[in-house]
C-alpha cells in the first residue's frame, strides 16, 4: 500500500489502494494525528464523497453484469486462458447472438477485453482481480453450503 500525504495543516493523508494486492480499488482518506472527517475541508469531504458514490456505482454494475449463470461461467472459462468467440459459443453453449449480448454487458462494465486476431476474436478478462472476486463469491458461498445456511428471500 502507498501513503501519499497531502498538504496541509491537519497531517491527512491519502491512501492509494494498490490493484495487485487488494481486491478494493479507490482512494480513501485516512485522519492521522487525532484528526477527523469533521476537520477536513468540506471541498475534500464532498471530494471523498463522489469517490466513494462512484465506486459504489461501478459495484452495482459490475453486480448486475455477474447476476447470470452464463456470464459467470464466461468469467470462469475466462479465467484459466483467453477463448475465441467460436470456443466460447461451443463450451457454454449458446448461439452467436445471445453470445454477444453477453459479452456486451461482461464489457460494459469493464469486466472483460475484446481483440482481434486475424479473422477470429479473443476475450480475455480485463484484471486478474476479477477471478479473484469470483472466487471469494464462491468460497462464501461454499462455507454457506457447509454450515448449512439457506439463502433467504
Amino acid at each position: 500500500m502507498e501513503i501519499i500525504p497531502q498538504v496541509g495543516e491537519l497531517e491527512i493523508a491519502l491512501w492509494a489502494l494498490d490493484m495487485g494486492d487488494n481486491m478494493e480499488s479507490g482512494t480513501i482518506l485516512q485522519p492521522l494525528s487525532g484528526a477527523t472527517e469533521s476537520d477536513l475541508p468540506m471541498a475534500k469531504v464532498k471530494k471523498r464523497q463522489k469517490l466513494e458514490n462512484e465506486i459504489l456505482e461501478r459495484q452495482v454494475t459490475i453486480c448486475k453484469a455477474f447476476a447470470n449463470s452464463t456470464r459467470l461461467r464466461m468469467l470462469d472459462l475466462l479465467g484459466q486462458r483467453d477463448w475465441s468467440s467460436a470456443e466460447l459459443q461451443d463450451e457454454l453453449g449458446v448461439s452467436k447472438a445471445n453470445l454477444s449480448q453477453h459479452v456486451l454487458i461482461l464489457k460494459s462494465a469493464g469486466v472483460i477485453l475484446r481483440r482481434r486476431q486475424g479473422r477470429e476474436v479473443f476475450f480475455s478478462l480485463a484484471m486478474p482481480e476479477v477471478k479473484r472476486a469470483c472466487q471469494l463469491i464462491q468460497h462464501v458461498l461454499r462455507v454457506q453450503i457447509r454450515n448449512g445456511q439457506k439463502l433467504g428471500f
